[in-house]
């Protein structure tokens, strides 16, 4: 039987319970597929900072190194929101992508048949169906480059971030983008803002001289406003959007509630081996920590996309799409509740998909 290593990073907020649901289903999967979960737990962000005093421990590191791949609940919690920027939950969440060399992150935006009357859009805008696939540049950009404070000569405190992206940086995410939309429609949207910013005007070269290795991909290019207002005036005209890591961190959540809710939206973090750390896009919601209605299912579709593209199992992760498909036919946590449905708790909908998942 084959046997996969993966790391639980259970962070903080509801990060434990939506994790612990996915690891249930992750096993359930394991026993119906043929193989076998062996699950570690690491330390990062806020529960990291309280027990080693550091967001991203040595010891995390060195064991997601060692993983098959690695699956994340959430960091951060207003507990930490006064330490200073470089000792901040959230900066060992972009530790670990650093220390992994992931640079791609995946961000799907789907709409669940059944989830349908929880988007804000209406029907007719929505179309036949929402299938955006968002690949996010993961580690450049200006949440990596260099930043600071200083005080001007009128005595003014000010402070910068400086946003820096390389060719190679560029080239390397734009082919993880182009081979992704060769898989889907064949058609890829480049987000920047080269009418202002000397990086997108470097992005958005390297980007057409990448296409010319992929001539089946229709390539077309958008300033990141404009995408902003066409993700919510026509998302039907979108298949796979590539974009630097700011920008992908703003569309990826906006393409979210475009699908109904946050809750429900799955991510990949991708380096160049199968390794990778997946991880709901969501934040720690500590507010509704420990009340049971947490929704599960986002990490729940995060661990099938790691049966997807890192562990090779694709039977299974299907699988577990299809059984969160049925489970939402009848049953709500209550971020996505609608009139009609059965209202569960975090542990209880976990206990269905895998109840599906089984049949």
């Amino acid at each position: 039987m084959k046997e996969y290593q993966v790391v639980l990073l259970k962070g903080d907020g509801i990060g434990p319970e939506i994790v612990g649901q996915a690891a249930r289903v992750l096993e359930k999967a394991g026993e119906r597929f043929g193989f076998c979960m062996k699950f570690e737990e690491a330390l990062l962000g806020g529960c990291a900072i309280d027990a080693a005093g550091t967001p991203l421990p040595q010891e995390t590191i060195d064991k997601c190194m060692r993983a098959d791949s690695t699956l994340l609940g959430a960091v951060g919690g207003p507990k930490w929101d006064g330490l200073p920027g470089n000792q901040r939950p959230e900066k060992g969440l972009l530790g670990i992508r650093s220390a992994l060399g992931l640079f791609a992150n995946l961000r799907p935006a789907v709409i669940f048949p059944e989830l349908r009357e929880a988007s804000p859009l209406r029907p007719e805008i929505i179309g036949e169906k929402l299938d955006i696939m968002v690949v996010r540049e993961l580690t450049g950009g200006i949440y990596f480059g260099e930043r600071g404070r200083r005080t001007l000569e009128d005595g003014a405190e000010a402070a910068y971030d400086t946003e820096q992206y390389s060719v190679p940086e560029i080239e390397r995410i734009a082919r993880v983008a182009f081979s992704m939309a060769q898989k889907r429609s064949r058609k890829l949207c480049s987000v920047d803002k080269a009418n202002v910013l000397e990086s997108s005007r470097l992005w958005r070269a390297t980007v057409e001289r990448v296409a010319q290795e992929y001539p089946e991909v229709e390539l077309n290019h958008l300033y990141v406003d404009n995408c902003a207002m066409q993700l919510v005036r026509n998302p039907g005209q979108f298949d796979v959007i590539l974009t630097s890591n700011m920008f992908g961190d703003i569309l990826s959540d906006e393409a979210s509630m475009i699908s109904g809710s946050i809750g429900m939206l799955a991510s990949a973090s991708l380096g160049s081996g199968r390794a990778g750390l997946y991880e709901p896009i969501h934040g720690s919601a500590p507010d509704i920590a420990g009340t049971g209605s947490a929704n599960p299912l986002a990490t729940i579709l995060s661990a099938a996309m790691m049966l997807k593209y890192s562990l090779d199992e694709p039977e299974a992760a299907a699988a577990i799409e299809g059984a969160v498909s049925e489970v939402l036919k009848q049953y709500r946590t209550p971020d996505i509740y609608t009139e009609g449905a059965r209202r569960v708790t975090c542990e209880e909908m976990g206990g269905l998909v895998c109840e599906y998942l089984a049949k």
